[in-house]
């Protein structure tokens, strides 16, 4: 357990750092990452050449892991995500990673899931909802 958690924290820093700190030592040859908002890439050049782009556009400012979760073949990890894009726009959200290791743990499969949050209740003033007129988050 403690290689694989290695393994999403090193992913984690190289975002941190703009870095690519061994990308294909630890996404299999035909990995499958899934972006929570739609994205997908296959192959580790796909994920590598993404990683490589995106950072040209835009900068992580933070990316905690807030705990992990262990069973079999998979993990799970819950953490905090916030962006700078180069045109001002800053993102932050709640996430989660779903990993699916090899036999080598070396990660074959990567899902994100992203919660809004800027969480209220619709509830508050009464038994019918009054949701915020704002933009829904593209996750």
């Amino acid at each position: 357990m403690d290689q694989r958690e290695k393994i999403i924290r090193l992913w984690f820093t190289m975002w941190l750092q703009k870095k690519d700190l061994g990308i294909e030592d630890i996404f299999s040859a035909d990995v499958l990452y899934i972006e929570s908002w739609g994205p997908r890439y296959r192959g580790v050049a796909k994920v590598k050449h993404w990683f490589e782009e995106w950072n040209t556009r835009g900068t992580v400012l933070q990316w905690d892991i807030k705990q992990y979760f262990h069973k079999g073949d998979q993990t799970i990890a819950e953490w905090y995500f916030k962006n700078k894009m180069d045109d001002g726009r800053v993102e932050a959200f709640d996430g989660m990673t779903l990993v699916k290791w090899t036999t080598e743990d070396t990660i074959c499969f990567l899902q994100e899931f992203g919660c809004n949050e800027h969480r209220y209740d619709p509830y508050q003033d009464g038994p019918v909802p009054r949701f915020r007129d704002e933009r829904t988050m593209w996750f």
